[in-house]
């Protein structure tokens, strides 16, 4: 460890309670990642700080300004996209321990949260009062919601309620210098100077260090109902999603799984749904108009060679939670991975068209899971270890293709889970120049030194 390093946390532990600067190896091991898969190994921070309270987290950001320590923010690391990987100097900032639901008003639809509470937690709190937070992601039982506002999360329900940033009214931020700020509004509405919230929102740890939140709340469905419809192929299953946008239905989740994902979810809970259909839709309906839109959907499809769950079974309720839990199979490895890009809606088709082809031309295995309803596709990739012709080099090129299929359909390189450090050399696939110098531009300006998560996000 370096003089630098050494001078640094002495000042630290200084100023901070004894248990709140962990040094443990295996701790600093485990906060050294996240879930993304990288081909460069983390190395330990080193020091991991645990603050109870917003002043401590400032008292680490004014030190780290002194000392030019990088410091990397972060959660229960659930993230997939190396946001928080370590690869050089660095001190992580661990929120979970500022974990208070501070306060929740009902009567305004509002919650105000410390940024360790996990988001079921959260969901729990509110739901005796009629009110659900709206953003579920995969990992909602375990995922933080400084995690959550740090990425800009995604989920299920985005179809019909939007990602984060659509439920994030105000924040506390922690600038890198220690200064601490309020942006934002305590009501749904309020345009008073620059949506500084929403540049906060999303920007994974290097602008500033988020320690409070006010979320917005929606009202829990007085009735909830789920449809699963399979279809013969992948390209007839996801014309139904234009079937369903046409017949003007809004459903708060709508999913896609093709046969191969069918397949493995088969093997995982002794199903056979995989011999009645090549692709599947799992639509849940919520709000007085559920059983009217179900009824809607059963006529667009009476017709058609589809079959859909029976009306008030728990088979499609079954499905969307088993789809929630699993992308099909373990997390990627070297010969497997999964993307996230988004396109509009109305190119969808001609996506899963082209992907396909990019797929056999390199000769590898492709599956396909999907927020479909709001034109969010993960595509999985993979190769046997043994496969003869360089089987990595033709896996990296066909996910490098379906980054650029969908940006040349007016897409983006990421729906949901943002850029880290995965992404990093495709933003300039889909920005300009100018605009990534502007976004370097803010980076310098709140950050000057750039030790707020450095080489991440742009």
């Amino acid at each position: 460890m370096s003089s630098k390093q050494v001078s640094f946390l002495e000042n630290l532990k200084k100023v901070l309670p004894d248990e709140s600067v962990v040094q443990d190896e295996l701790v600093l091991s485990e906060n050294s990642r996240d879930f993304g898969q990288l081909s460069e190994m983390p190395i330990n921070p080193i020091a991991v700080v645990f603050p109870t309270e917003a002043q401590q987290v400032q008292q680490l950001m004014q030190l780290a300004t002194e000392f030019g320590m990088p410091v990397i923010s972060r959660g229960a690391g659930t993230g997939v996209s190396g946001g928080v990987h370590v690869l050089g100097e660095a001190v992580i900032l661990n929120l979970s321990r500022m974990n208070r639901i501070l306060d929740i008003r009902p009567d305004d639809e509002i919650a105000v949260v410390e940024p360790g509470v996990i988001n079921h937690d959260l969901n729990v709190a509110v739901a005796k009062f009629g009110l659900m937070y709206a953003p579920d992601l995969a990992s909602y039982k375990m995922s933080t919601l400084g995690g959550n506002v740090a990425t800009n999360a995604g989920g299920l329900r985005c179809a019909k309620y939007g990602v984060t940033r659509e439920s994030v009214l105000s924040l506390d931020v922690v600038l890198a210098d220690g200064r601490l700020i309020r942006v934002g509004k305590n009501t749904f509405k309020g345009v008073a100077g620059y949506d500084l919230t929403a540049l906060f929102t999303g920007s994974e740890g290097t602008l500033g260090v988020v320690v409070r939140a006010v979320l917005r709340l929606r009202y829990l469905p007085v009735d909830e109902r789920d449809v699963s419809l399979l279809f013969p192929s992948l390209e007839e299953a996801v014309h139904g999603v234009q079937l369903i946008a046409k017949a003007r239905i809004q459903p708060a989740i709508l999913e896609l799984i093709d046969h191969a994902t069918i397949q493995v979810l088969d093997k995982q809970y002794s199903t056979n749904l995989s011999a009645s259909g090549g692709a599947m839709l799992l639509a849940r309906l919520d709000g007085y108009g559920a059983a009217r839109e179900e009824e809607a959907i059963r006529e667009v499809f009476a017709d058609r060679n589809v079959v859909l769950s029976s009306a008030g079974s728990s088979e499609a309720t079954q499905l969307i939670e088993m789809r929630r839990t699993s992308r099909g199979d373990t997390k990627d490895d070297a010969y497997r991975t999964g993307e996230d890009v988004a396109i509009p809606k109305s190119k969808m088709v001609e996506y899963v068209h082209r992907l396909q082809a990019a797929a056999k031309q390199e000769r590898v295995d492709l599956r396909m899971i999907s927020h479909v309803g709001d034109g969010n596709l993960h595509p999985t990739f993979s190769v046997e270890p043994d496969d003869v012709g360089d089987p990595l080099a033709r896996l990296h090129r066909a996910v490098e293709s379906s980054v650029r299929i969908a940006l040349e359909m007016g897409g983006t390189i990421t729906g949901e889970h943002g850029v880290g450090l995965i992404k990093k050399d495709w933003l300039p696939w889909e920005q300009s120049a100018d605009v990534l110098q502007l976004q370097r531009s803010i980076k310098s300006l709140l950050d000057p030194l750039n030790i707020l998560n450095p080489g991440k996000a742009i």
